[in-house]
């Protein structure tokens, strides 16, 4: 019976002739049929993932060297273009939408002979914490299945979570790689902002925005990091300097860190208390070894969920004004008397109502009125952020905090209080207003039975060090 144990091991069974590529995608192909009430995916490329995994088996075959990601089989979020596959967002209104292009990162993915195995559920536009805002219906929790996943990525948590695929992509644009990563229990990474490109990716919010990678091994999340992060001249705001190379190597068993944390992340009073309890001992157990680990003050931690939504509802509602059913999207069939009304019948049939709440709070910070008194100031506390984390950089390697004041609340609970929802955002919004890399890792298990992580941040362009240290954490704490 076929098991997975991380890329390295898989494809040594693959040279070994232990197992097949064909026989590895039957495998995932019969697991998702099995777990279709995960409702992880939204489509499944049967018979192209097997057509790709024969192909690739008659390479071995023939004494084609294997390229570095020979056979492995990846889900991405229904977020990611892939040409001739449907894209939807998870969203009515582009129901049927078929991709011309395919996004650079899955691209270079491809290249090194991935097998793509189907797309995943979300929340509508990536715009939700829980993926219950989804044309498709709610994602759950394999832990749990009354239970979220998480948003908005929390179809491509669950795949790799209940072993339908090896690894996947999700996005974050305020924790949505990290937030499901930590409630089902699986490495969850956000590079910094710009290390990976954005071309075909469907903007949200396009400042904060970046393709995230989940995985049940550090290595095979910072093997995919190496490859997706090369140069792409269709994307203008990646790094312009030759990428490190990146791996989840061991670092030395004697070398110290120099941690930081922000005693307001753990007095805060959505923290759920287990969790703060053991998060305290873990800053103990790091101190005991010899690493420093200071609390550093961190005034504006109030103000992170407010100006992130602020600045990301404002994004959306200029990227989601091209969906107007003309040149592409969903059509409504009420007779409209003029453009106008055209317009609004296919925006308010084909939106679901967390995407209108956002472009319309996003139009109201952008109106004459309220620009300066709402989009302005977000910009200003963006900017003093930027410069706090360059300064705290200065003298620490890492941040710690909570990936979630909580583990995975059930589904529906959210809904009866949208703030609630929100609230669950703010230890994770940090890194993208920011634009720095974070990871939720895996080391907690709530007495509740559900797992939560610890989210690490580095410093701007530091990927190196992040997996360095989350190697590091893995290898010591996890449980």
């Amino acid at each position: 019976m076929f098991s997975y144990g991380g890329i390295v091991s898989y494809q040594q069974q693959l040279a070994t002739g232990e197992v097949s590529c064909v026989q590895a995608v039957q495998h995932y192909l019969s697991e998702i049929n099995k777990q279709q009430p995960l409702n992880a995916f939204v489509e499944v490329f049967a018979e192209e993932a097997l057509h790709q995994a024969a192909l690739l088996d008659n390479q071995r075959k023939e004494g084609q060297l294997p390229k570095k990601l020979h056979g492995v089989i990846i889900a991405i979020k229904d977020v990611i273009c892939y040409k001739n596959h449907k894209v939807t967002a998870a969203s009515k209104m582009l129901q049927g939408f078929t991709s011309l292009f395919t996004a650079t990162a899955l691209q270079y993915l491809i290249d090194e002979d991935a097998i793509i195995i189907g797309n995943c559920n979300c929340d509508e536009f990536a715009m939700g914490s829980t993926n219950e805002h989804s044309f498709y219906g709610a994602a759950k929790n394999a832990a749990d299945e009354s239970k979220v996943p998480g948003g908005s990525s929390g179809g491509s948590a669950v795949a790799v979570q209940a072993g339908l695929c090896m690894v996947s992509l999700g996005s974050d644009t305020g924790g949505s790689v990290r937030q499901p990563a930590g409630y089902c229990g699986i490495i969850g990474l956000k590079p910094g902002y710009g290390k990976i490109s954005r071309y075909g990716l469907i903007a949200y919010a396009s400042s904060f925005d970046q393709i995230g990678i989940f995985g049940t091994q550090l290595s095979d999340v910072a093997l995919l990091l190496d490859i997706m992060s090369k140069p792409d001249k269709m994307d203008s705001t990646m790094q312009m300097e030759a990428p490190k190379t990146i791996s989840a190597s061991s670092t030395t068993p004697d070398k110290k860190y120099r941690f930081a944390y922000f005693p307001e992340t753990l007095s805060h009073e959505g923290l759920d208390g287990e969790i703060k309890d053991n998060l305290q001992n873990l800053i103990a157990q790091l101190k005991e070894e010899g690493h420093e680990v200071n609390a550093e003050i961190f005034s504006l931690l109030p103000y992170l969920v407010p100006a992130y939504y602020v600045l990301t509802t404002a994004e959306a509602s200029s990227n989601l004004s091209r969906y107007d059913g003309v040149r592409y999207g969903y059509q409504s069939a009420v007779p409209a008397k003029n453009l106008s009304e055209f317009y609004t019948n296919n925006r308010s049939e084909g939106f679901g109502k967390e995407v209108k709440k956002r472009i319309m709070l996003g139009s109201f910070v952008l109106s004459a009125g309220y620009f300066d008194a709402y989009y302005n100031q977000a910009q200003k506390i963006r900017r003093l952020l930027v410069d706090q984390v360059s300064e705290i950089f200065k003298n620490y390697d890492a941040i710690l905090m909570p990936t979630s004041p909580f583990t995975a609340p059930a589904i529906g609970d959210k809904n009866k209080d949208p703030l609630a929802d929100y609230i669950g955002d703010i230890y994770t919004v940090f890194a993208n207003l920011t634009g720095i890399p974070a990871i939720s890792l895996p080391l907690f298990s709530h007495s509740n039975n559900l797992p939560y992580g610890l989210q690490v941040l580095t410093n701007r362009q530091d990927e190196v060090s992040l997996l360095e240290i989350s190697q590091r954490l893995l290898e010591r704490y996890k449980a």
